[in-house]
């Protein structure tokens, strides 16, 4: 536990998010993609969930990547940017065993986790069993930042605003960091979030929807670009194989859900 503790004396991802401007934190899914963004001079660079599991034949959010998710931070820990790890809901339902996880995440290096309360078949965690989660966590390991992201904005119900507020002020409550939500668009909404959570706010990066300056006149401290980048990875290699093809190469870069299903018709 000291060499854990140790190793995070440095606040410098904390204070990230509280720059004059939204961190930009770019989302690798390997080895390479992480260290091109570290040699592009991004401090910090997170991993996506849908990245690394769709690289090694699983679906996101199954909870089935998390030896992956290991070798991963593992690696990206040799670069010079401070790392954060999407761990989805923690690979397992016992606070315990999540604890540990992180634990041995931080011991590695990793400065900060993702922790999601979406769940297979669409449905979000009771509120109160994420809340001790995230509290397990956090008296496990109190120097990690961690990042509770509530899924709200996907598959909350009619008042996501209300729910998204009601969960925040519990994660935070038990010790969470940051408040990530993803899915959320509204302007109205997003200043909503931030005026109120006692914590950073996350948003995940829309195309042509959100810029930097916008989002730091909303308060948000955080931007992330999730599956995004590895997406349009798949999307240019693609299209790069069809163009000496002689093939068109106008179909558009593959949403979440169409990698999901990609990934799925070849389950064994």
């Amino acid at each position: 536990m000291e060499t854990i503790e140790a190793a995070l004396t440095d606040n410098t991802f904390h204070d990230l998010h509280r720059s004059r401007q939204p961190l930009l934190l770019p989302n690798a899914w390997d080895f390479a993609s992480a260290a091109a963004l570290a040699a592009a001079g991004f401090p910090a660079i997170g991993t996506t969930s849908l990245g690394v599991a769709a690289a090694h034949g699983v679906p996101d959010a199954a909870g089935l990547g998390r030896a992956e998710t290991l070798a991963l931070a593992r690696l990206m820990t040799r670069l010079p940017s401070l790392v954060t790890v999407d761990c989805e809901g923690g690979f397992s339902d016992d606070p315990a065993e999540v604890a540990e996880l992180v634990a041995e995440l931080a011991g590695l290096g990793v400065v900060g986790v993702n922790l999601e309360d979406g769940r297979p078949g669409g449905r979000l965690v009771d509120p109160v069993a994420q809340e001790r989660l995230i509290a397990t966590v956090k008296a496990r390991v109190s120097g990690v930042f961690v990042n509770a992201r509530t899924d709200t904005y996907w598959i909350g119900g009619d008042d996501p605003l209300e729910s998204t507020l009601a969960r925040a002020e519990r994660y935070v409550g038990a010790g969470a960091d940051g408040i990530f939500v993803p899915g959320i668009t509204a302007d109205a909404d997003i200043a909503a979030l931030t005026e109120t959570v006692a914590a950073p706010v996350n948003v995940l990066y829309l195309p042509g929807r959100f810029t930097l300056e916008r989002l730091s006149e909303l308060g948000v401290a955080r931007l992330s670009t999730g599956s995004l980048l590895y997406r349009e990875a798949l999307h240019a290699a693609t299209n790069t194989a069809l163009a000496i093809r002689g093939d068109r190469t106008d179909a558009a870069v593959p949403t979440y859900q169409q990698v999901q299903d990609l990934v799925g018709q070849f389950q064994p």
